[in-house]
């Protein structure tokens, strides 16, 4: 099959042909038909993630068709349209039994734990656990914009901050997974304030549904939040991940408001200081969001539906699969606009 190849870490990836993943018991191969590339996956490339070996196949937000299934595979078929989350769950261990596959004990993440979805072919393990189908009006591109950043956000937001239409909502950083959030929390019928330092990403962020823009170039975001929420975000999301603006969502919030944090921090920004004091002083809770189950996706699916939302919108560049190169290099830069998609 084909595969965008990293030979090492800031090695330029290379189409070439490798071989097909190996099928196990309870898995499934996915033939690709379009993957994201997430900022996550440039971590992984430039040598930030340790359970990266090289060399790397990248990639773990697609949709496809189940092109293979294990011997002890059940409920897919060869096939099937779908998509998976990028934290497969085992279905078996006590954190799983309690339905939070995607903190499973044994945890495995295509295109980190193994070879991802640039290529042909992504192995999927515990098949029956972790797939879930698309619906029919779902196009691959749009369900793969779904994967990590829409599916973290929507998570984070519905489950995690248990965000209510009315309240006041920070977002900072309008790459895939700020867009989304803002997407996301204008739906669920907050009022949201979008920052970036990007006209492009901004204006989008309004046609999204932020009722408020920042351009942090050209005045304070915490100072712009508290003037426009008299007094604080009753929710404020680090789309970004870095120091700086995970300090920012801290400040800008009001007494007893939610910071979730859904940017990664890695690399130098591993380990930033925390204001802690303000947490403490006061009553802030301090969220995250790693992924979401496959069991969700039927009520995501609903939400997306009934809200209407734009998902073909958030798509940004469509690539073919010879384009993962310059992509992926792109995202050090934070320069794309929306969700770019490689299509198989």
């Amino acid at each position: 099959m084909r595969a965008a190849v990293a030979a090492a870490p800031l090695a330029r990836l290379r189409l070439q042909e490798v071989a097909e993943p190996t099928l196990p018991p309870h898995g499934a191969l996915i033939r690709v038909r379009a993957t994201g590339v997430c900022r996550s996956d440039w971590h992984a490339w430039v040598g930030h993630d340790p359970s990266v070996r090289f060399p790397h196949v990248p990639g773990h937000e697609f949709a496809g068709e189940v092109a293979a299934v294990g011997a002890e595979v059940r409920d897919v078929a060869t096939g099937e349209r779908v998509t998976a989350p990028f934290c497969c769950g085992c279905g078996r261990c006590s954190t799983c039994s309690g339905g939070h596959q995607q903190l499973c004990e044994r945890e495995y993440q295509p295109g980190f734990d193994g070879w991802g979805s640039f290529a042909e072919l992504v192995m999927v393990p515990w098949a029956d656990v972790n797939l879930a189908r698309l619906p029919a009006e779902l196009s691959f591109a749009e369900a793969a914009s779904l994967g990590c950043r829409f599916m973290t956000a929507w998570r984070g937001l519905v489950d995690q901050a248990e965000l209510r239409a009315g309240e006041s909502v920070l977002v900072v950083g309008c790459g895939g997974v700020g867009l989304s959030s803002v997407m996301i929390a204008s739906a669920l019928g907050a009022r949201v304030i979008a920052v970036d330092i990007d006209e492009a990403k901004l204006a989008l962020a309004r046609r999204f549904g932020a009722a408020a823009l920042v351009d942090a170039r050209e005045r304070d975001p915490v100072a712009a939040v508290r003037d426009l929420t008299d007094g604080g975000a009753d929710v404020a999301v680090d789309a970004f991940g870095s120091a700086a603006t995970c300090v920012q969502c801290i400040e800008a919030l009001r007494r007893r408001g939610r910071h979730l944090q859904l940017g990664l921090l890695l690399g130098a920004e591993a380990d930033p200081p925390f204001p802690m004091q303000d947490v403490i002083r006061r009553e802030l809770r301090v969220l995250g969001s790693h992924g979401m189950p496959a069991h969700r996706y039927p009520e995501l699916f609903r939400f997306v539906r009934a809200a209407g939302l734009p998902l073909a919108a958030l798509v940004g560049q469509r690539l073919a699969l010879a384009g993962a190169a310059d992509a992926l290099a792109g995202m050090a830069t934070f320069t794309p606009l929306g969700v770019t998609v490689l299509e198989l």
